[in-house]
């Protein structure tokens, strides 16, 4: 964690170096997002990592990897992250799901072979997915700014603290061996970015990518942290914000229709 402190606080010295990315013509501040220009800058650092080694190395995967290995690779990091659902399921009383999560984590991790294999869900113990950020949510904790963390991608303040803690909870942090350790995280990177492939063209066809990615991440979070139960208000005024980004993006591209504007759809990201 320490090492993941010291890289992440360099790449931060380094985007300030770099400098402040420009906010595109006639763009109106987002009231969520007052560090626009940095985490811009930040966006543009990530992508061309992106684009130059994380995308490559994913397609290569997906096309020299069998299907059936891909699929028992992603089963596997899956259970093996777990108990981080299952920690946050009793932070946020969830008895009900730390009991079905339990169940999914100890059926997929001995008749699933480590969790090679899904059998959880077969029987009807669906997966799901909480986090810190989400329990700091579920106590009513205000997300804060967003914030793209360098490397990591979109987060907000209350997620990157989440981060930190998720981390601690996690057993692959209690492992002593450096070389398998991070060899399973590099797997595990290599896996996420494999399952985000499908999304790249939405990313890519999109007119402002970042503003596409916040607004996407954004809702996103906010569904997961309601459980998908939105009060009237905020259903309002996530309409109301896409309605302003795409009256925005009409504005930006002088009117032309063929602009390509992004979904307003959030696109799935892998469950942990």
């Amino acid at each position: 964690m320490h090492k993941t402190a010291r890289v992440t606080l360099l790449a931060l010295a380094c985007l300030s170096a770099f400098g402040c990315a420009s906010l595109p013509p006639n763009s109106k501040r987002d009231p969520r997002d007052p560090w626009e220009r940095v985490n811009r800058t930040t966006f543009k650092v990530n992508m061309a990592l992106d684009h130059a080694i994380a995308r490559p190395v994913a397609r290569g995967y997906q096309k020299v990897v069998p299907g059936p290995v891909r699929t028992s690779v992603s089963n596997f990091m899956d259970n093996l992250f777990y108990p981080v659902t299952m920690a946050n399921d009793l932070l946020q009383l969830k008895f009900k799901g730390f009991g079905s999560d339990t169940g999914r984590f100890l059926l997929n991790s001995t008749v699933g072979i480590g969790g090679l294999f899904d059998p959880a869900t077969r029987v009807g113990l669906q997966k799901n997915s909480e986090d810190l950020g989400q329990t700091f949510g579920y106590w009513g904790a205000h997300p804060g700014p967003y914030l793209m963390i360098p490397i990591l991608g979109p987060s907000d303040v209350r997620d990157g603290v989440g981060r930190i803690g998720d981390g601690f909870m996690s057993p692959l942090s209690y492992v002593k061996n450096n070389y398998i350790r991070y060899g399973i995280y590099g797997v595990d990177v290599i896996d996420i970015r494999y399952r985000l492939l499908p999304q790249d063209r939405l990313l890519d066809e999109s007119y402002d990518p970042y503003a596409f990615l916040r607004n996407a991440y954004l809702q996103r979070r906010q569904y997961e942290v309601t459980d998908g139960k939105l009060s009237d208000e905020d259903r309002k005024k996530q309409e109301q914000e896409r309605l302003d980004e795409e009256k925005r993006i009409i504005e930006e591209s002088g009117g032309d229709d063929d602009k390509s504007t992004p979904p307003t759809t959030p696109p799935p990201e892998p469950p942990k």
